[in-house]
């Protein structure tokens, strides 16, 4: 059975991804209102009564700011970690939240979910694995380095939503304060463009289709610079660049084929709304 993949949104003002099959499908995070969530699935042909649960990455607010109106809403669990709870100002129902643990399948009718530890400056903060019936897609956002856990996962995957969000001499070079700089680069912040691209060329699959990349940086990247970097190693592997104002088309994803499905949603024009947070 192939899974259906879209970034809903991407990036320090919000990060929401869709994963699912014809029946059912979970977010991963939930960073952007439940009415922008809505508006870009309709866009894409996808219903929210299709959507069984939300996972939860870390409890950073670009990544919760619309889990407790939608989770509330159409009354959906959340699978996130006691930590990561803890650790958030998140004012979730108790009847909706439901303990995430590491390596702990989690069935969703047909999906398959798998949480694992990442290196990222939260409480608790873990990356994602969604399978269904031999096709697996991952969700390697917030990544301080690059572990052998995520090589492990990232070389069984066919497609992944893979983090680049910064340009080491655009970091280098830019306006953030020394200590801000160090954060993102310091191993518990965010991955490179090289470091991205390094993981791409030396542990993707043979049978990898789709590449995501996500959570681009506002100040110390460039969509273009990304795309660029990417395509000559991408060897048939779509590349897209996940935008932080708009979603992506809808994918869909394959042991044995994949294509796109559905780019009437994708807009030809970006509107750049404010930026809400540094980075």
């Amino acid at each position: 059975m192939s899974l259906q993949i879209t970034s809903l949104n991407s990036g320090s003002n919000g990060n929401c991804y869709y994963v699912g099959n014809s029946d059912e499908a979970v977010l991963v995070d939930a960073g952007i209102s439940c009415r922008e969530t809505e508006k870009r699935m309709q866009l894409l042909g996808l219903s929210m009564q299709r959507v069984k649960a939300i996972f939860i990455s870390h409890e950073h607010t670009d990544h919760v700011r619309g889990l407790q109106g939608i989770a509330e809403k159409y009354q959906l669990p959340v699978y996130i970690t006691l930590a990561t709870l803890r650790h958030s100002s998140l004012l979730l129902k108790k009847e909706l939240v439901v303990p995430l643990r590491a390596d702990t399948p989690v069935n969703i009718g047909a999906l398959c979910i798998t949480a694992f530890p990442k290196y990222h400056d939260a409480a608790d903060p873990h990356s994602f694995t969604i399978a269904c019936r031999g096709t697996k897609v991952g969700v390697f956002t917030d990544i301080g380095a690059p572990c052998s856990r995520l090589v492990n996962f990232f070389r069984q995957c066919h497609a992944a939503f893979l983090e680049s969000n910064y340009d080491e001499q655009l970091l280098d070079n830019g306006r953030y304060p020394l200590f801000l700089k160090n954060r993102i680069r310091g191993g518990r912040g965010h991955l490179s463009n090289k470091q991205a691209v390094d993981l791409f060329i030396s542990h993707r699959p043979p049978f990898m289709s789709h590449l995501l990349l996500a959570h681009l940086s506002k100040d110390n990247n460039c969509p273009e610079m990304v795309q660029q970097l990417f395509e000559p190693h991408a060897a048939g592997i779509t590349i897209t660049v996940a935008s932080r104002f708009c979603h992506t088309p809808l994918f869909e994803i394959s042991a044995g084929q994949s294509r796109v499905e559905n780019t009437k949603g994708a807009p030809s024009m970006v509107v750049r709304p404010k930026q809400l947070t540094l980075f």
